[in-house]
């Protein structure tokens, strides 16, 4: 049922029921709300029942919304003229974009107070230039949006150069084929420069999204699709605790933290550069046995000079985005870990440029100064990295749900699964089918994103 709202008594009358002079009179206070700058939307309530008896008497529930240029001191000026009333705050949100504001309250109290409440906050709104609306709320209203607070909750990141409305136009379509509710966006990254040229531009947006969605395995699907038509990144992560609360995370070393197979760079400066890269390139495609692939390759390396192996580590190719994500993590406290398939050599003297917490990889047999041709222990392959991963989590006391695993190979699987949040990195396409997470357009800090972290947040040598 409609009611309208007598400005001046603060009574609500049945629109359908109203008299002739109610009428004019209700007529004549909305000329007067424009003459005084005031909405004549604000003028009209749709009421859904707004009284809750409780044990002292009735009390009312009331959402306002209000919208305007923002400035300091707006919300303390709405916020004192509640404190007035002593009402109850029983929720509150508040978003500003581009100096516009969105800002929503819910609050409790007496019923002899509520129409001197919103007369004052009337009157304030004109004198501030904001809109101002009012939604009465019914108590079955209220017990039916706590309830939803139980609902699952995920975040949806989109990553990329940039990001289009195709992008997002197809993203939210997959979500609402979901059932799943947006329930706010936030922009991650700084914004974006027009010069879009720029080698450091990125952007990011992050989707709080409230639900249970039909079938999550297709919607993973639909994202993946998605992802690869129109040119961006996703992560679609349950919101819980775990998330917030990363701890560990273990990178492999060749094509994700420097942009080289090591075991190419080698073979090229033993003379067997086309063998070796055509085993590895089949090895990472999961095409032959990792294990084989890796002693078929290094015995090609035998009688390599091992002054060779400083050369190729002062000389190493650092993917984009390395230093500054592990200034971050550093920073933030994160244990990191390479495990790698590939040389300790080499992850070692990664260990020590970036302070690297952790190394796993493989050992080259060297006598007298040369490379033999074998190697030293156990090969790391996928099975071993995901066991790596496991013991690494228990010796810092982390829950697996806490530990990150980044590789672009198909013996990084293993321990992307593992994993509570596993990243394919400009991975293989059986890795990116495989994976629930990818990055393709970006340099490798733009796990920071799917880790929750906001530009604006990081200082300054962690920003861009």
């Amino acid at each position: 049922m409609f009611y309208s709202i007598d400005l001046y008594s603060f009574k609500l009358w049945p629109i359908d029921r109203m008299t002739e002079n109610q009428t004019k009179s209700i007529k004549n206070q909305l000329h007067l709300a424009f003459r005084y700058n005031l909405i004549c939307t604000f003028a009209y309530i749709y009421y859904i029942g707004i009284s809750v008896t409780l044990m002292e008497g009735k009390t009312e529930l009331i959402l306002i919304r209000i919208s305007g240029v923002d400035r300091p001191g707006l919300t303390a000026s709405i916020s004192e003229i509640l404190s007035k009333y002593d009402v109850d705050i029983m929720d509150i949100g508040q978003a500003d974009i581009h100096s516009t504001l969105s800002l929503g309250i819910l609050f409790k109290c007496c019923d002899r107070d509520s129409g001197n409440i919103m007369k004052d906050l009337l009157f304030k709104a004109s004198e501030l230039g904001i809109n101002i609306r009012f939604y009465p709320i019914t108590a079955q209203e209220y017990e039916d949006w706590v309830n939803m607070q139980g609902k699952n909750r995920y975040i949806l990141t989109l990553l990329g150069r940039k990001l289009t409305a195709a992008q997002i136009a197809g993203a939210t379509k997959i979500l609402a084929d979901q059932q799943l509710n947006i329930d706010g966006i936030r922009r991650l990254t700084g914004r974006i420069p027009l010069n879009e040229k720029k080698a450091s531009v990125r952007a990011c947006i992050e989707f709080s999204v409230r639900g249970t969605p039909k079938n999550k395995e297709e919607l993973q699907k639909q994202l993946m699709k998605l992802s690869g038509a129109l040119s961006m990144d996703f992560s679609f992560q349950q919101d819980n605790m775990y998330r917030r609360m990363r701890r560990l995370i273990c990178f492999d070393m060749d094509s994700t933290l420097i942009e080289t197979e090591v075991i190419d760079e080698l073979a090229m400066r033993a003379g067997v550069g086309d063998q070796v890269k055509a085993i590895t390139e089949r090895a990472m495609r999961g095409e032959i046995d990792f294990k084989e692939s890796f002693k078929e390759r290094v015995a090609l390396l035998k009688g390599l000079d091992e002054s060779v192996m400083k050369d190729i580590a002062e000389n190493l190719p650092i993917t984009e985005g390395v230093e500054r994500l592990m200034y971050v993590l550093k920073r933030y406290g994160y244990k990191i870990a390479i495990l790698s398939g590939g040389f300790t050599y080499f992850g070692n003297y990664l260990k020590e440029k970036f302070g690297i917490d952790y190394v796993y990889a493989n050992q080259l047999e060297i006598v007298d100064g040369k490379l033999t041709g074998k190697y030293l222990g156990d090969i790391v392959d996928g099975k071993r990295k995901a066991e790596l991963l496991q013991l690494i989590a228990q010796v810092e006391k982390v829950d697996i749900a806490q530990t990150i695993a980044v590789g672009d190979g198909a013996n990084d699987l293993p321990m992307l699964s593992v994993a509570g949040l596993g990243i394919a990195f400009h991975a293989k396409p059986k890795v990116v089918a495989n994976a629930r997470q990818s990055i393709n357009t970006i340099g490798l800090d733009g796990v920071l994103y799917f880790l929750g972290f906001k530009d604006s947040y990081l200082e300054e040598r962690g920003k861009l």
